[in-house]
């Protein structure tokens, strides 16, 4: 049976790499005959790409999602098109859903149930979402995964690598080696559902007095490795309700509520949800949120949120100093005045709502592609200065600021973000975080990590 579901996930594998190496290998001989001055359809080929991607149940569809935050991971043309990627796959039929859940939950799956809708509600990257009702009368969410996941994350892993380490040869502004490291171990835990039901009981225990923020709760006789069964929370996209132009006011206790449920956790506890994707929230009749999805969650070192802080003191005081020890607590290290000079200008771009003791919007120029032109000016500024290589940690606390930030903008909210920001950070103090991080841990069963 073992050596029958090896070879099944090495043929799993082999099928995956065949079909997305074309794409890869693409990027890399136009990456390359650039380099040596032939001129290629960059924009032509990153549609091709987004169209093979987009046709692939998996993470790789995620992973686009992640690089086209990370600033430099990839060429533009193909980190624009491949931010468009959506985490929805066509759903599966009904038989495949028997299957899978005889699978999880054995033969007489379908008896603990009162009904079952074997029609997914939802269809993601890695599983998808089947409506159910307990005997008792609870309304539950049943996300169930795709098969042979493991063997689609290695062979999509073997292209990332790939297609970074092609793309850096041109461009080496940016080291990607741990960035890559990052990526992978969130992608493999991300399999686990029984790691992500902890993670979702350790969402629930630290913004339980977070005022408009609702996480499900997981019911774990019900879920395993691969099943992940929850309480059912009413609510539809913020895109579906964004097209009704609803009142401001809306739109501010809206991203509020993004705020604190980003940043709540952060701050008070050291853990962020690394994937502020537009279909992980979700807004309520009363208009307050749904925070759904906890495969992507990142638990900090406490030095690390206290770098965070340093850095914004280092932007606050314009002090180069400072700076350059907020770099060192996150991990960068070599980093020449140049280049912490370079990288002052991408904290500005981040931090300057946070020093603006007002009421306003998120971003208020008029261009709208002005953090687009920022990050051009960074890239540029750190190749000139010899490239920088980024600690692990900073892909998902970048990605939450750039991801949050983007959604603020699109809500046009308009709020005191500094106010909001020094009420989180108000007597932080690292040790007590670090005992409140071990004791939310440990009360939810995630892993303390290494």
């Amino acid at each position: 049976m073992a050596d029958r579901e090896e070879r099944g996930n090495l043929l799993g594998e082999a099928w995956r790499f065949a079909r997305t190496s074309g794409a890869v290998g693409g990027i890399a001989a136009r990456v390359l005959g650039e380099r040596i001055g032939i001129k290629t359809n960059r924009a032509g080929h990153a549609e091709d790409l987004k169209t093979i991607l987009g046709g692939l149940k998996g993470p790789l569809m995620k992973v686009a999602q992640f690089l086209s935050t990370v600033p430099d991971a990839l060429p533009p043309e193909y980190a624009d098109e491949l931010a468009q990627l959506q985490a929805n796959a066509p759903p599966m039929g009904a038989g495949f859903v028997r299957r899978r859940m005889q699978g999880e939950l054995g033969p007489d799956w379908q008896k603990r149930f009162a009904s079952f809708s074997q029609t997914a509600a939802a269809a993601a990257s890695l599983g998808q979402v089947h409506r159910a009702t307990l005997p008792d009368g609870r309304d539950v969410a049943c996300k169930l995964q795709y098969p042979d996941m493991a063997s689609t994350v290695d062979a999509d892993l073997r292209q990332l690598k790939l297609a970074m380490a092609v793309y850096h040869r041109m461009d080496g502004a940016i080291q990607h080696d741990d960035v890559y490291v990052e990526l992978a171990e969130r992608l493999r835990e991300e399999l686990d559902y029984t790691r992500e039901a902890a993670h979702m009981r350790l969402y629930g225990a630290v913004l339980a007095n977070t005022p408009d923020v609702h996480v499900p709760t997981p019911i774990p006789e019900l879920s395993t490795k691969r099943l992940l069964t929850m309480t059912w929370l009413e609510g539809r996209s913020l895109a579906q309700r964004l097209e009704e132009n609803p009142p401001q006011e809306e739109r501010n206790r809206i991203a509020e509520a993004l705020f604190r449920a980003w940043y709540v956790p952060f701050y008070h506890y050291g853990i962020i949800h690394g994937d502020p994707h537009l279909g992980n929230y979700q807004v309520r009749p009363d208009g307050s949120i749904n925070l759904l999805d906890f495969g992507v969650v990142r638990v900090f070192p406490p030095k690390f949120v206290r770098g965070v802080l340093e850095l914004y003191a280092a932007v606050r005081d314009d002090d180069a100093d400072k700076a350059r020890q907020a770099y060192v607590t996150w991990g960068f290290t070599n980093l020449s005045d140049a280049q912490i000079e370079v990288l002052g200008e991408w904290a500005a771009f981040l931090h300057e709502p946070l020093l603006d003791d007002r009421v306003r919007r998120i971003n208020e120029t008029d261009d709208p592609r002005f953090g687009q032109k920022v990050a051009a000016r960074v890239h540029e500024g750190l190749k000139r200065t010899g490239g920088v290589r980024p600690p692990r940690e900073f892909v998902l606390m970048d990605r939450s600021a750039v991801g949050l930030g983007s959604v603020f903008h699109r809500l046009g909210a308009e709020l005191n973000w500094s106010r909001l920001f020094r009420e989180l950070i108000e007597g932080f103090d690292e040790d007590a975080l670090a005992a409140r991080q071990a004791a939310a841990l440990a009360a939810a069963g995630v892993p303390e990590p290494a």
